[in-house]
């Protein structure tokens, strides 16, 4: 079957909930895509940061292999001998003393909700059913129902109410003086990403997020970091709210957690907050199973044994320098963390996305004119050249 039949299948009996560009992937290995007509694709967009590490990634794939034979999924209501190994891991690496796995993002931003609930409750004395968490004006958290209601983005939230819109009051992302307006004796939480991803890879004010973490210490409020698609090396740090050197009391974990071979997400948090939440008051059938949890500490030690932290800094300066080098009259500027980039354009990006996949280069555009640039973090500065030519030629077009 050729492309054109694929997409005639999936437009008849699949939900439209996406607006894919029409390539058809068959084979994917590091940072490179084949469709099933046999053309090669660069990916710069590396499953929303889900492939950090790379496709295919054969340390992560070794890994799954060898729990697929041994066991894939037990409930709960059992141990096993992985997740003790994910949750030393999580420990060891980001210093939080517990950790709550689940799915997906946002499950786990759904769990950190509940969280500050409950802390609110029970350890911040807040009136039964009043806690509030505030987020910020151009998030991105997720697609569910609780989710979407504390959206601004009217393609999220439109057609899906009703929502209650006192629980989640908003500020304007960056104004920490907004941020100041909007508690009152009710808040619990503040949940913010450090870098703003669906948004466009939109970077705060310097300062704010430390802002953010004294005015929440101040108030005896959680602050909560939603690094689902902006940690894990994706932003040139392990962790993008890093760059400011503050410890959230929550910090939310997806997206490379999984290398790309299963589901993983959960929350970090220490006991004071975590263990508000007792044996029976949260859960999920596949959360924190063996085999999400043998591929989980495969991809952190990867991240770690092959530097792509480092790699990530160094590559993604190199890209961003490359791109603003680009002399467009379409380019309005060019932002990124890492090998997170947003290329700002003047006028409507889906048509130049088209284009660069057409040209070999496969990224996704966002709010209507800023493309997202964001390859797997093994991306070296040869791919790096060829992309930027591509895309220097398409601008020209």
């Amino acid at each position: 079957m050729k492309t054109q039949d694929y997409i005639a299948i999936e437009n008849e009996l699949g939900a439209h909930n996406y607006h894919p560009l029409d390539v058809v992937v068959a084979d994917a290995k590091g940072c490179y895509i084949t469709d099933v007509e046999g053309k090669k694709y660069l990916d710069c967009l590396a499953a929303y940061s889900a492939v950090n590490q790379g496709h295919c990634n054969p340390k992560i794939k070794e890994a799954f292999l060898e729990q697929v034979d041994k066991v894939t999924l037990t409930s709960r209501a059992f141990r096993n001998d992985k997740l003790p190994m994910l949750y030393k891991k999580m420990n060891e690496m980001t210093g939080y003393e517990m950790f709550l796995p689940m799915n997906s993002g946002a499950e786990a931003v759904e769990t950190a909700i509940k969280l500050a609930r409950r802390w609110g409750y029970d350890v911040k004395g807040v009136e039964k059913d009043k806690a509030e968490i505030i987020a910020a004006s151009g998030n991105f958290h997720g697609r569910t129902t609780t989710i979407v209601g504390f959206s601004d983005d009217p393609a999220s939230y439109s057609g899906f109410g009703p929502y209650c819109k006192e629980a989640f009051p908003m500020h304007e992302y960056g104004n920490i003086e907004d941020l100041k307006s909007k508690i009152t004796k009710n808040t619990v939480g503040v949940l913010i990403e450090p870098i703003q991803g669906e948004g466009g890879v939109v970077i705060p004010p310097d300062g704010y997020l430390k802002a953010v973490a004294e005015l929440c210490k101040a108030n005896n409020i959680l602050f909560i970091c939603d690094e689902i698609q902006a940690g894990l090396g994706r932003a040139g740090k392990l962790f993008a709210h890093y760059y400011e050197n503050v410890r959230p009391d929550m910090v939310i974990v997806g997206k490379a957690l999984s290398g790309g071979f299963y589901p993983v997400s959960g929350v970090l948090a220490d006991k004071a907050v975590m263990l508000t939440i007792k044996p029976g008051e949260h859960g999920s059938t596949f959360g924190g199973n063996p085999l999400a949890a043998a591929v989980a500490i495969r991809a952190l030690e990867v991240i770690e044994e092959d530097n792509l932290i480092e790699r990530s800094n160094e590559m993604g300066e190199y890209f961003i320098e490359k791109l603003r080098a680009i002399k467009s009259p379409k380019i309005e500027l060019v932002r990124g963390r890492g090998l997170w980039i947003g290329l700002v354009l003047k006028e409507k990006a889906r048509p130049y996305c088209i284009k660069l996949m057409n040209e070999g280069v496969l990224c996704k555009d966002t709010h209507e004119t800023i493309i997202r640039i964001a390859p797997p973090l093994v991306i070296t500065k040869e791919d790096i050249d060829w992309a930027v030519e591509k895309i220097e030629k398409v601008l020209a077009e």
